[in-house]
């Protein structure tokens, strides 16, 4: 455990995510994760399959922060790029990995078989490793700080799990969250003070409308307990005496 921050940026990769036909459940499922792990998900890119955009966007989180992950585009159709567009990224050719040909071989003994579409799961950069699907056979791919995964929720839940405890990660984030019915813009000088003065903390104001009113959740961040305490409690104080009422936990 190291008071160091380690952050990881996120590629979710598909047309059908962009057009609305499929509802990305990644981002969030990835996020959680993460701050389990004690890295902050710091910047999530969406993209198209395209070739040249899902480079651009690894290269450039891949260099920016400690981890990248990648999510979508390593099935079996045509359309499946993504192994092509991490190899290209960088600067290794593609190879078809014969741990993971075994995996899809024995996965596939009693469904048919290998074909074209099944064997290209088993494609991988040069020199990547293979994060476990106990899903559906075809594994994840690791290669540096590059973790790509499936794009479906359920088998990415499993690659995760499969990832736990393997990356170096800081101190966890924890939280406290306080809400009310308090319009933001009212209390947006208390939030800011109180965040300048606990330093190792971040204040989140989330506003909502219920009940015919308006409200906001202020969600406070730390890696260190007693300082989370502390400008919770600062918080709180500065809400009374502004004159608002809030509830613990939030509303």
């Amino acid at each position: 455990m190291t008071n160091r921050i380690y952050t990881a940026g996120l590629v979710v990769i598909g047309d059908e995510i962009l057009s609305g036909r499929t509802h990305d459940k990644n981002i969030a499922q990835v996020a959680s994760w993460l701050q389990v792990q004690g890295i902050r998900l710091s910047e999530v890119r969406v993209v198209p399959d395209v070739t040249a955009r899902i480079v651009e966007a690894v290269n450039a989180l891949r260099e920016a922060y400690d981890y990248l992950f990648t999510t979508g585009g390593i099935g079996p159709t045509h359309d499946d790029i993504s192994v092509d567009a991490v190899s290209e990224a960088l600067g290794v050719p593609v190879i078809v990995h014969p741990e993971a040909r075994a995996i899809l071989e024995k996965y596939y003994a009693d469904k048919g078989g290998l074909n074209e579409g099944r064997l290209r799961m088993a494609r991988t950069p040069e020199g990547a490793e293979l994060i476990p699907n106990r899903m559906s056979g075809a594994p994840g791919i690791r290669i540096g700080n590059v973790h790509m995964m499936a794009g479906v929720p359920h088998i990415t839940a499993g690659m995760l799990d499969a990832l736990t405890g393997t990356l170096e990660g800081g101190a966890p984030l924890i939280s406290e969250t306080v809400g009310g019915f308090i319009p933001e813009s009212e209390v947006s000088t208390l939030l800011r003070d109180v965040e300048k003065a606990h330093e190792n903390c971040q204040i989140g104001s989330y506003p909502f409308f219920k009940e015919g009113k308006v409200g906001a959740n202020f969600v406070i961040r730390s890696t260190d307990r007693a300082e989370l305490d502390a400008c919770l409690a600062a918080l709180c104080e500065g809400l009374e005496q502004a004159g608002f009422a809030f509830t613990h936990g939030g509303i």
